[in-house]
């Protein structure tokens, strides 16, 4: 049944980028993909999303080549979500030059009888509401990880601190901890966020790496420093499909469990950025995460 499989809910789209050295159209996007690729390197992972007539079969079954059920993407008639953003020339900031709902404005997530038992699960960055219609369909989950974004913690507070009470560990950026929390010291952020419902905040600061806050303290992974970086779309989620994945493969929650899977998620998103959308995650291996783990380790091992 691999009650081990993540369970993945979120966007699946199309992308039009205009990056710093490249511009690129119709790159296949959207949270679900990337995330569902990052933890698919550890554990089966499976995806609840929404897709047009326009979402080419060829790019359902590269997601199956990685191992990737699909059995949970609704197609309808109609065109994919669409996205197109223009980054600045640090790619520290973007603008949205266009959003198209089109078929995700319709988005209820149906999950299929075999992923109701799914043990792990990521709540991409969805509307609450649908977050919520999740957690009351999959039965008994071991982790239940979530993200959201600026536009609901203005719009649905309400609806989000549900989210917040039932989830185990919250993956948001930091300029969102800190609108979530109403406060601008991170560490007093993290405090606030988790006598809200989380068990576990975790921090995502770009190039600046992550922040974890939980009972046994905080922790920080590095971003890997890289001369390189193409485009940042994803990473986030990138980094969030790897964290679980990992997690759902070892099975250790335990703080220091958590604490080695932010090193992996770090690796895997850091291939992300160096490749326009998903070419680089949608090839890689194992072993080319343990390298990048290694330089990671390098970077913060006091000489002995």
């Amino acid at each position: 049944m691999n009650e081990d499989a993540v369970l993945i809910v979120g966007s699946m789209a199309f992308d039009d980028l205009e990056l710093p050295t490249t511009s690129a159209k119709n790159v296949v996007g959207g949270a679900a993909t990337y995330a569902s690729l990052a933890a698919s390197l550890y554990s089966p992972a499976r995806i609840v999303a929404i897709v047009g007539e326009d979402f080419a079969e060829k790019d359902i079954q590269a997601l199956n080549k990685r191992g990737i059920d699909t059995d949970g993407v609704e197609h309808v008639k109609g065109r994919t979500f669409r996205w197109a953003g223009r980054y600045d020339a640090n790619l520290a900031g973007r603008t949205t030059l266009d959003t198209q709902l089109n078929v995700f404005a319709n988005f209820r997530p149906k999950l299929p009888r075999a992923y109701k038992s799914s043990e792990y699960v990521l709540l991409a960055n969805i509307h609450p509401a649908l977050q919520l219609e999740v957690l009351d369909q999959v039965e008994s989950p071991k982790a239940v990880f979530a993200d959201t974004m600026n536009f609901w913690i203005e719009g649905e507070p309400d609806l989000l601190a549900k989210v917040l009470a039932r989830v185990d560990v919250l993956v948001i950026n930091d300029e969102e901890a800190r609108q979530l929390a109403g406060v601008y010291p991170l560490p007093k952020a993290a405090r606030l966020i988790l006598h809200r419902g989380p068990k576990r905040l975790i921090i995502k600061r770009g190039e600046h790496g992550a922040l974890l806050v939980d009972e046994a303290g905080m922790f920080w992974v590095p971003a890997l420093v890289l001369d390189d970086v193409v485009d940042p779309t994803g990473a986030g989620d990138t980094f969030a499909g790897a964290l679980i994945g990992h997690l759902a493969s070892t099975g250790d929650l335990s703080p220091a469990g958590l604490r080695k899977s932010l090193f992996v998620a770090a690796a895997v998103a850091s291939f992300c950025v160096q490749a326009v959308g998903t070419a680089k995650l949608a090839r890689l291996t194992k072993e080319d995460v343990a390298a990048r783990i290694a330089q990671l380790k390098a970077l913060t091992q006091l000489p002995v």
